[in-house]
């Protein structure tokens, strides 16, 4: 069975926990392909549990399902722990979770620079959620980085660690004025963490590639977003990694002749955390409307999100940089009770029009919304489970959204819970 990519189609926080919490029901693997901790997926089950995941695959709350952290993730010890014991605490197995050996570290000098950088850029900050992951990933550009399998040999492990801190601790302490960390302690501190999950550890290329060749499915789940993409977002207002569906690939293993279908995200309206250019952003009382209306607060650092109506630029061009072939659109609900609900279907730039995204920074951060208004609806539409249940216009309003973003829609979220979806194709037949 050819494996499936589950990615952002936005500035992240589409609802993708989700998504993979509901093809999980049907799918042997689920992994984790790039990010870290900077960012989150809720999941409701059906009794109403309610469950925040920053690091854990969303497939660790279906039985019977394998959990992969691919090696493309960055992963703080300290917080994997956690959210362990959280998940164990409500009787959830987690004894399906394995973590790639390859996978960084995220270590306490990531997190200490992280802080302190964005504090000194002040006003011209990117925006960061302060928890070592752009450190991180620069590391492990640089080669220099310290591997999950370090665990296993501590020899190595206290050179990596010694080594870095010759030179960082000369950062925080000269530059920052901050206090230099003692490479002992750091070491101490990462053995003891590691001691609780390296009967994890595993070669997780080869047991992915294994299970396709059983016909198993296998879901690669993106954090973040199209548009946070070190490669093909807003740069440099960006996560440090490759939430696309090319991440995908490079971060789990699995080769890219083995992926049939991509899955983008979509919320019927737009959100992004953080600095950097939002187009359709809403400055005034309708944004704090599908704030409030939508929960719209991150799952991770609990951030207020900027709210915007839905722009079909951005997912036109993610369908493009990511060959999405099927959209699930959540948060449908979120529209209800508006008279009219605008779409963004081009932008203005300098006196221009253009259907496409910008080419520049510049132009983007110039790009004026072109609007199409359709009718809205005020019914409640969380109890509907098929597509010929919603109301006249929301049908419309999902099939003129199908019509201009590149790709059909074959899920829509009506609710946040596991059974308010409504299926319009079966993405894994």
């Amino acid at each position: 069975m050819p494996a499936v990519v589950l990615i952002g189609a936005q500035w992240g926080d589409e609802g993708k926990g989700k998504a993979t919490d509901i093809l999980g029901e049907r799918v042997q693997w689920i992994v984790r392909y790039q990010g870290g901790n900077n960012a989150g997926h809720t999941v409701v089950l059906p009794d109403g549990q309610k469950f925040a995941l920053h690091l854990i695959p969303s497939g660790i709350l279906t039985p019977g399902v394998k959990n992969v952290i691919g090696n493309g993730v960055v992963v703080d010890p300290g917080v994997l722990l956690t959210e362990l014991a959280g998940l164990e605490e409500k009787g959830v197995d987690t004894s399906g979770l394995l973590i790639s050996s390859d996978a960084h570290l995220i270590m306490p000098y990531h997190v200490a620079i992280d802080k302190v950088t964005e504090r000194y850029l002040g006003k011209a900050k990117i925006g960061t959620t302060g928890r070592g992951i752009g450190p991180a990933y620069q590391d492990k550009l640089a080669r220099v980085g310290v591997r999950v399998q370090d665990l296993l040999d501590e020899k190595i492990l206290r050179q990596k660690v010694e080594a870095a801190l010759d030179f960082k601790n000369q950062v925080l302490v000269k530059v920052y004025n901050r206090k230099a960390l003692d490479p002992e302690q750091v070491v101490d501190q990462v053995l003891e963490h590691g001691q609780h999950f390296v009967h994890r550890i595993a070669d997780t290329r080869l047991l992915l590639n294994q299970a396709l060749d059983r016909d198993e499915i296998v879901v690669l789940e993106g954090s973040q977003g199209t548009l946070l993409d070190v490669d093909h977002g807003t740069y440099p207002f960006v996560t440090s990694s490759n939430p696309t569906s090319g991440g995908a690939t490079v971060g789990s293993g699995v080769g890219p002749t083995r992926i049939s279908t991509v899955i983008g995200i979509l919320k019927a309206y737009t959100t992004r955390v953080g600095s950097g250019p939002f187009p359709t952003e809403l400055n005034d009382d309708q944004g704090e409307y599908l704030r409030k209306q939508g929960g719209e607060f991150g799952v991770t650092t609990g951030r207020s999100r900027r709210t915007g109506w839905f722009d079909a630029v951005i997912a036109r061009y993610a369908s493009r940089v990511n060959g999405i072939t099927d959209y699930f659109l959540t948060k449908l609900d979120v529209l209800s009770g508006l008279e009219k609900v605008p779409v963004c279907v081009a932008y203005e730039v300098d006196g221009r029009r253009t259907d496409e995204m910008p080419m520049s920074q510049t132009d983007v951060h110039h790009a004026v919304p072109v609007y199409e208004e359709l009718p809205g609806w005020f019914e409640d539409i969380s109890h509907c489970r098929s597509f010929d249940e919603l109301p006249a216009n929301a049908k419309a309003y999902v099939e003129y959204l199908e019509s201009i973003i590149g790709a059909r829609v074959s899920a829509i979220g009506v609710g946040p819970g596991r059974d308010q979806t409504i299926v319009r194709h079966d993405v894994l037949s």
